[in-house]
């Protein structure tokens, strides 16, 4: 049976990737050595490496003057990594769900930080307005996406400090405009590939404003001074990394991939709104993931969620369980997740509710 792969991370990748990351495993290139085996020092991983970076810049359209860095430790070791370099004064941070927390967690263990503002009040179920950015602050960081209660942040924001974004699950989504950023960080295990591997898109002249000794390993511009070999780099995600990037530019880049995207999520969010069983947990259209499309039963039907459960899974829907925190139900829909997988839960959809 087909599966259709709603997990929210790590999460579905592209036939594309797959299959050639599968093969490069068994023989990189012709080279009779594995890709997990080739030094990454060679001149054919180096190619591979900076091919990667070129397609980041190439895709996002990433200005002159910023570096692209490729390093373990996922997003989370971002949240300390971040305040480590550049939080003197004190920092902003905008807290709209776990993983916003998790890295003010982090921030409040190096400085002093500001919460401009929080969501917490209504389970993070919408997006603040109207606050304010303190001008001495070193940095905002937001977090765009929220892959646990289903929002995001889709405008690229203007203010008037550096701006510092966590865009582990919507990173490749849409266009960005990545001049209004000082600094893009994501784990890669959304739209990019397996995990194993962070990106950092940084702006060259925000780690010539480091004040502070910081740890080698965490120093931004260490990394980028040496082409993010500063040690050995995690060389089968950059590969898988490095086919998703060419399967976007095959599909015809971003902007595609975004009305792809907007297609995928009106169709599911049209359902669960129409659906007499269904309901979003995210009151407001605006606010609502393009990415991770969380709902719920209506209070009456709460007692069939484990045979909703059992009935996607015997079409094939995989992963659909929402998170502990939320409850109900979660659709990831990213990138490589077809827009037949989302038919195949509408119809699903369409189907209990006759039943029940």
């Amino acid at each position: 049976m087909k599966k259709h792969n709603f997990y929210a991370g790590p999460s579905i990748l592209s036939q594309f990737t797959v299959e050639n990351t599968a093969k490069a495993i068994l023989d990189f290139n012709g080279s009779g050595l594995s890709i997990m085996e080739i030094s990454h020092r060679s001149k054919e991983f180096i190619a591979v490496n900076q091919e990667t970076i070129g397609l980041f810049k190439e895709l996002l359209d990433i200005p002159t003057g910023y570096s692209v860095l490729l390093l373990h430790g996922g997003a989370s070791l971002q949240f300390a990594m971040v305040p480590l370099n550049f939080l003197n004064n004190k920092a902003a941070y905008l807290d709209t769900g776990s993983w916003a927390s998790k890295a003010i967690k982090e921030a409040k263990l190096i400085g002093e930080v500001d919460i401009v503002a929080s969501s917490k009040d209504k389970n993070y179920s919408y997006i603040p307005q109207g606050w304010k950015v303190p001008s001495d602050a070193d940095y905002l960081h937001i977090t765009t996406n929220n892959t646990i209660f289903g929002t995001e942040i889709k405008t690229d924001l203007d203010v008037p400090v550096p701006l510092v974004a966590d865009m582990s699950s919507d990173i490749f989504s849409r266009p960005l405009d990545v001049s209004k950023y000082g600094l893009i960080y994501g784990g890669a295990q959304k739209n990019l590939a397996p995990a194993g591997v962070a990106f950092v898109i940084i702006k060259n002249d925000l780690m010539d404003k480091v004040q502070k000794t910081v740890p080698t390993m965490l120093n931004y511009k260490v990394h980028a001074e040496n082409e993010s070999m500063f040690n050995t780099p995690p060389c089968v995600a950059i590969y898988a990394a490095l086919q998703t990037l060419k399967w976007y530019k095959q599909k015809g880049g971003l902007k595609v991939i975004h009305k792809e995207n907007l297609r995928k999520a009106d169709l599911l969010y049209s359902e669960i709104d129409r659906n007499k069983i269904f309901k979003s947990t995210i009151p407001n259209p605006d606010d609502r993931s393009i990415m991770n499309v969380c709902f719920v039963m209506e209070d009456k039907y709460k007692d069939q969620e484990d045979a909703f459960n059992s009935f996607v899974s015997s079409k094939g829907v995989v992963g659909l369980k929402g998170h502990r925190s939320v409850g109900g139900f979660r659709a990831s829909i990213y990138n490589a997740l077809p827009y037949e997988s989302v038919e195949v839960l509408v119809e699903t959809m369409q189907e209990f509710e006759k039943k029940y």
